[in-house]
């Protein structure tokens, strides 16, 4: 039977991660759909991790509740961990690079679209396509970009995996 009464502070981080790193992919969904930004290609890599890392931080949680091995939990944590640091390192590029202290990725690409069957259609499309520079910055909030909290956001989700991975977790 589950012990529900005992807090569990490996849970509590794992669950706080999760809920962050939700309300953060959530919040770029929104700024998408609702607000009309479009992403630019490196701001669409920066999902990647949101979207491999939390169903793996779902089930390290599932696993630390069902009481699975330490290490089953610990090596997701890790994963979850490596997954948003590696997020937050491209926020940090994109931010440098919309900041202009390094040049961004030249192959910086607009929506993915396909390329019109005929030359006609080429040139009557270029009106309708809309390339989206990962250097220019649509939106700041205290100065910073989604890039450049989205490199936040990530340092923190991986700070508190590694934190859910060395606290000792309630005696079962």
């Amino acid at each position: 039977m589950l012990e529900i009464s005992r807090p569990n502070p490996r849970q509590d981080l794992i669950g706080l991660l999760f809920v962050i790193g939700l309300a953060a992919i959530v919040a770029a969904w929104g700024f998408e759909l609702i607000g009309g930004y479009i992403p630019c290609e490196l701001c669409l890599q920066q999902r990647t991790p949101y979207y491999v890392g939390l169903p793996i931080a779902a089930l390290a949680l599932i696993a630390d509740v069902i009481g699975a091995p330490k290490w089953i939990v610990r090596l997701a944590l890790a994963l979850v961990a490596v997954s948003f640091v590696y997020n937050a390192g491209l926020g940090i590029y994109q931010s440098g690079a919309q900041w202009g202290y390094w040049q961004g990725p030249t192959a910086c690409s607009g929506n993915g679209t396909a390329l019109p069957a005929s030359a006609k259609d080429l040139l009557s499309s270029l009106d309708k396509v809309k390339v989206v520079s990962c250097t220019e910055v649509t939106w700041r909030f205290l100065g910073l970009s989604f890039a450049g909290w989205n490199a936040i956001i990530s340092g923190l989700v991986a700070v508190l995996a590694v934190l859910a991975t060395l606290v000792r977790p309630a005696r079962r």
